[in-house]
Parts: C-alpha cells; structure tokens; sequence
C-alpha cells in the first residue's frame, strides 16, 4: 500500500483520500471470495512437501488479512498455520530487501541457504538473492524476461518438484 500511495504522489502530486486503504481492501477481498481460484498444481504440491516433512512457509508483501483472505477463499488455508505465514508487517522493510525472507527462515529454523524461494515478481527476486537464497520464477502470469536473477523458471506448480529434487 506504501508503494501505491507513493507512485500517486509521484505521478500526481496528490494523495489519496483518507478511506483510500479501507476501500480498496474491502472490494480486493470481495474479489477475493467471488472469483479466486488456487494455482493449478499449488494443491498436490503442497501435500507433497507435507508427506515428505518439507517446511514450507508463505513470506508475502501482502497483509497477514489480505493472506488470510486469499487461503480461505481458495482452500489453501488448511495447508498453513500462523507460524508459516509471514507479511512485510513482520518486519520494518518488504521487498526488495531481504528482511522479511531472513525473518520468515529464523522463524522457521532454516539457514537462508538452504531456503528455496517461489517467486513471481522482479522485487521478489531481488529480495531472495539479497538473502542469499536460491529463487525460482514462476511465470504463468509474468513472462521469465521480466523475473531476472532466477535460478530457473517454471509455468507449472508441478514442474516445481524437479527443481526441489
């Protein structure tokens, strides 16, 4: 929301209203519940890394209630607990620096090095390497030329299990 209010700023002058923030998260997670779907794959992914005792965690730049929101209305939630989610709200900066990954492996009980990173987003990326982890693009909405840095690149949740492996 930081980056929103920033850019209108910069591109306008202007800020926005005071109930910008109210306003727009009520109609994202009306959305949310209406229309979103899990990941094709992201399912039988997720009970492969639980059957294996492979700990996984969501580190995202969204709010703990955007996440939360977005499990429920996708079924996901049952895959997470609160101790494996993590949101910039954890920590003082979200991406592009490392804080919020560095903070989701701490939490985790993980050295940065043997974290893996999923990521969709060019600031995501530069926040994995920056914390010295390996990051893989996932490009079914952002094509590979717009994600440099990645180790590798995927379009299918369950072509992921070849780059764990």
């Amino acid at each position: 929301m930081h980056r929103i209010h920033d850019t209108v700023h910069a591109r306008t002058g202007r800020t926005l209203p005071d109930d910008f923030d109210d306003t727009f998260h009520e109609r994202v997670f009306a959305a949310f519940e209406r229309e979103l779907a899990p990941v094709a794959g992201v399912t039988e992914l997720l009970g492969e890394l639980a059957g294996a005792g492979v700990p996984y965690c969501v580190a995202s730049s969204g709010s703990r209630e955007r996440i939360r929101t977005g499990h429920r209305a996708t079924g996901l939630d049952r895959w997470f607990t609160p101790d494996t989610v993590f949101s910039a709200q954890d920590v003082g900066r979200g991406k592009p620096a490392p804080d919020l990954f560095l903070y989701a492996a701490e939490q985790m009980g993980v050295a940065p090095q043997r974290c893996v990173v999923i990521e969709d987003s060019p600031l995501g990326i530069q926040a994995a390497r920056a914390a010295g982890m390996d990051v893989y693009g996932y490009t079914a909405m952002t094509e590979p030329g717009r994600l440099p840095g990645a180790q590798g690149y995927f379009d299918d949740m369950s072509r992921l299990l070849t780059f764990l492996r």
